[in-house]
């Protein structure tokens, strides 16, 4: 179960971190935090990253609420006593609930997380999205090394 307390902190810290920025910024603000890398960037986005299938929110509530059920589903079923498999899911789980909170309140996600790599401008998040990241990333760890271990694959 403390998986689902890693899932409301990932929401709760998504949805505060969002209504900062709506109260203090204006849409397109950019503030610098780490001279020619990191920048707090105002943003609305009605699509997924890179704005694609911008405008079709049918879409991202219906993939939302489907990926939302299966991935309870797996917890229940098959995450327990595998931790680092919980985890991932508890992140990806809370990336996905903070992402469709604001889509269903205000059709559109709020961005800020802007960073630059030289000339490459990486499309502006959120902590949703980055919990979604993160998620994916120990999955990744989880069934080509943990997974793998416990099993004696080499």
């Amino acid at each position: 179960m403390y998986y689902y307390l890693i899932t409301l902190a990932v929401v709760a810290l998504d949805q505060l971190t969002k209504w900062i920025v709506v109260q203090n910024m204006e849409i397109g603000q950019k503030i610098e935090v780490i001279p020619g890398f990191l920048y707090w960037t105002s943003y609305r986005n009605n699509g997924a990253a890179w704005s694609i299938l911008e405008g079709h929110m049918w879409f991202f509530y219906l993939i939302t609420v489907i990926v939302i059920g299966i991935i309870i589903y797996i917890m229940q079923k098959y995450a327990k006593g595998k931790r680092l498999f919980s985890i991932s899911l508890a992140f990806i789980l809370g990336g996905a609930i903070g992402n469709f909170i604001d889509r269903v309140l205000h059709q559109e996600v709020v961005d800020f997380v802007q960073t630059v790599w030289g000339n490459y401008y990486f499309p502006i998040f959120n902590v949703a999205d980055a919990s979604l990241s993160v998620g994916v990333v120990l999955m990744l760890v989880y069934v080509f090394v943990d997974d793998r271990k416990t099993k004696g694959i080499k």
